[in-house]
């Protein structure tokens, strides 16, 4: 059974940095593409960012491009989003999501598994 388990939000002011980590369980990271999407109150659920099973990397550019950077442990097999120059707007919740077919998508309909979710909230 493949799990995800988000951690590493909270708050923060801006200009401020988070890095948030998902733990992966049940299968390799190493073979996925993972990424990190976001929803903020109000708003549906929006693509952040995704690296592919080869280490591609690709995101939201108007958003978060030059602030925020996704990486992968396989050995720990993990993925973490470092968050840097954070803005108000950034305040959401953030979800880990996995997909073990398929080529790199920005679609959250492309991905079969979830994690619950981490709350960052970042002050004015």
């Amino acid at each position: 059974q493949v799990q995800l388990v988000e951690s590493g939000g909270g708050l923060v002011q801006a200009g401020g940095s988070l890095r948030l980590s998902c733990a992966v369980s049940g299968r390799a990271v190493s073979s996925s593409n993972m990424a990190w999407f976001r929803q903020a109150p109000g708003k549906e659920r929006e693509f952040v960012a995704v690296i592919s099973w080869i280490g591609r990397t690709t995101y939201d550019v108007d958003s978060v491009k030059g602030r925020f950077t996704i990486t992968r442990d396989n050995a720990k097999n993990m993925v973490s989003l470092q968050m840097n120059s954070l803005k108000p707007e950034d305040t959401a919740i953030y979800y880990c999501a996995a997909a073990w077919a398929g080529s790199t998508n920005t679609s959250s309909m492309a991905y079969a598994y979830w994690g619950q979710g981490t709350q960052v909230t970042v002050s004015s």
